[in-house]
């Protein structure tokens, strides 16, 4: 079962979200989401790196959350900045790690730091938040 709705933030961003369940083939609704989001929006520049952080956001909370759900959201913070986040029930806070040239995993967070302007964790009592700032030329717009 998933939802999609477009509405505004609590602080009036227009933004995008959907509730996917917990498998690796979320990665690839959470793409097409991102995607619809910024072709609305006019950032079809941000499109690789955007669906590239979704991407390993998702894959993230797939390995290490606990529910069978994940909430991912796009939002707009400015005319050319956007964050992408993913939520779920697992208070563990990811950290990049060192990943050898042998290893299959271990990349993800150090990928999306490398393509973000900047991300973060916000904690909730029952889970976290990771999202990732981009914009277009590096702009970012006022945390939402």
């Amino acid at each position: 079962m998933t939802a999609t709705a477009a509405t505004p933030s609590s602080t009036g961003a227009p933004s995008y979200t959907e509730s996917l369940p917990r498998v690796p083939a979320s990665a690839g609704r959470a793409r097409r989401l991102v995607g619809d989001a910024l072709a609305t929006w006019y950032l079809a520049a941000l499109q690789p790196d955007a669906e590239l952080v979704v991407s390993e956001l998702v894959t993230n909370a797939v390995e290490h959350a606990r529910a069978d759900v994940i909430r991912v959201t796009i939002t707009r913070l400015a005319a050319g900045a956007v964050r992408i986040g993913v939520i779920d029930k697992d208070c563990g806070e990811p950290s990049p790690r060192a990943a050898g040239p042998r290893d299959e995993d271990g990349r993800g967070l150090v990928i999306v730091g490398a393509l973000a302007v900047r991300w973060g964790v916000d904690r909730m009592r029952w889970g976290k938040r990771v999202w990732a700032d981009l914009g277009v030329d590096g702009a970012a717009g006022g945390g939402v």
